[in-house]
């Protein structure tokens, strides 16, 4: 029985993207029901735009079986959840002129959009906790992926006494508790990142300690290939860029470059995006180019939603798990 905000969404969503939603969210909820496992993509700022009060949900009730996204996105969400009383909306982000740009950089707020991060409380709250773990691993020659740093920092229970929101509320906290296979490509541009790559200028911690790009799809084509069966895996992309174009990538290198042509295609494919097409933009590629590139195969189930994902992605998991 599908709750109001579903039924909502069926009796008025009936055109345009609006009907694009519905199609995706019922053709998503029939891959699940066929037995398909899901990959959900994030770009953007989906963390900072509180997406776990949704997503959270959906990884534990297995909606949802392996996320990519930026390290952004992984972090983000962490400094929500330790330093979401410290943010600062700017509503009127639009009319801030350069100097009251340089004014929230001075009082160390990091804006995206209508929302500033607190460095202090947020970024450098939880360094020492991942600098921690990122030591001992370098001193124990151990080398683990970035999002199982994450993991093993919340897991442990030492960010508890610093949580501002309701823990429920964290995707990641929910993923590390269900020890979701997580992909991160990129995962060196991003603030936290950032913090790895001087410790490592500085000479304290080897690079090496940090799994890389090319082993995160090491083990992502393993994963593919154990969990994909016969039938393939969907494939759920908020917004665009590294986080939708690497792991998409996975299916034609097991076709073409490790010959294993009985690889099923991606079983089912929906983006939400606002990129224009155009200009070799790939974010903004309709789906069927991907056929060319033999990540999708012509009965695939495609959808684009052409729209605000902070809007759209939070519906469909309402839909998804039937509020």
């Amino acid at each position: 029985m599908k709750g109001p905000i579903s039924r909502f969404i069926l009796e008025h969503y009936k055109h345009f993207n609006a009907a694009a939603l519905v199609d995706a969210a019922k053709a998503y909820e029939a891959q699940l029901e066929n037995g398909h496992k899901m990959m959900i993509t994030m770009a953007g700022a989906m963390s900072t735009a509180e997406l776990g009060k949704s997503l959270a949900e959906m990884i534990r009730q297995d909606k949802v079986q392996i996320i990519t996204c930026t390290g952004a996105n992984l972090e983000e969400d962490v400094f929500n959840l330790v330093a979401h009383n410290h943010y600062k909306r700017v509503p009127n982000y639009r009319d801030l002129s350069p100097e009251q740009e340089q004014a929230l950089l001075d009082n160390h707020f990091n804006r995206v959009t209508d929302t500033c991060i607190p460095e202090e409380e947020a970024m450098r709250r939880i360094e020492d906790h991942l600098y921690g773990v990122w030591k001992k691993a370098d001193e124990d020659g151990k080398r683990y992926f970035p999002h199982e740093y994450f993991y093993q920092i919340l897991l442990s229970g030492e960010l508890e006494d610093k949580y501002e929101i309701d823990p429920q509320n964290s995707w990641l906290l929910a993923a590390a508790q269900k020890n979701l296979p997580i992909i991160v490509p990129g995962w060196e541009d991003s603030t936290c990142g950032n913090f790895f790559a001087s410790y490592c200028i500085e000479g304290d911690i080897k690079a090496s300690t940090m799994k890389s790009g090319i082993e995160y799809m090491m083990y992502l084509a393993n994963w593919y290939s154990t969990e994909g069966g016969e039938q393939g895996v969907g494939f759920f992309q908020i917004g665009g860029g590294i986080a939708g174009d690497f792991p998409i990538c996975v299916v034609p290198m097991l076709h073409q470059d490790l010959g294993k042509t009985d690889t099923p295609m991606w079983s089912y494919f929906c983006q939400i995006s606002d990129s224009t097409t155009s200009y070799g933009s790939y974010s903004g590629a309709v789906p069927n180019e991907k056929i060319t590139w033999g990540k999708l195969s012509v009965d695939t189930p495609k959808f684009v939603i052409e729209s605000d994902a902070t809007i759209v992605a939070p519906l469909i998991f309402a839909y998804l798990l039937g509020w």
